[in-house]
C-alpha cells in the first residue's frame, strides 16, 4: 500500500512541478504575466512549487525502503522522473498544444520504461 501512496503523491506533486515551471510561459502566451519582473514570476512559481514539496517529500518518505516502504533510493528517483516527464507530456500537450510528439520522443519513453526494468531487476 505505501507504494501506491508512493506513486500517486509522486504524480500529484510532479502536475505542482509542472506547473511551477512551466505555467509561467502559458501565462506570458495568454499575454498575462507579460509584464511581470522575473522576481514576480519565480515567487509565482516558488508559491505553486510550495504544494509539490509537500507531497513529494512525504511520498520519499513514505515510499523509502528505511522507512517501511518498497523503495530503495535508486528506485524512488528513477519513478520519480518517469512520473515526471510522463505528466510533463500530458499537461504540455493540454496547455501547449503546438508542441508534438515524434518518434524520438516515443523512444525516449521506450529508454524509461527500460531504466524502470533495470533498476528493479534484482
Amino acid at each position: 500500500m505505501n507504494g501506491l501512496y508512493t506513486v500517486l503523491l509522486l504524480i500529484g506533486s510532479n502536475i505542482f512541478m509542472t506547473f511551477a515551471w512551466y505555467g509561467h510561459l502559458k501565462l506570458q502566451q495568454m499575454n498575462i504575466s507579460n509584464s511581470w519582473p522575473l522576481i514576480g514570476v519565480i515567487v509565482f512559481s516558488w508559491s505553486i512549487a510550495l504544494f509539490e514539496y509537500s507531497l513529494m517529500v512525504p511520498a520519499n518518505k513514505i515510499g523509502f525502503v528505511d522507512n517501511g516502504g518498497p523503495f530503495n533510493l535508486m528506485q524512488l528517483k528513477v519513478i520519480q522522473e518517469v512520473i515526471s516527464l510522463t505528466v510533463f507530456t500530458v499537461v504540455a500537450g493540454m496547455l501547449f498544444q503546438g508542441q508534438e510528439l515524434h518518434w524520438n520522443h516515443f523512444a525516449a519513453f521506450l529508454c524509461l520504461i527500460a531504466a524502470v526494468y533495470f533498476v528493479f531487476m534484482k
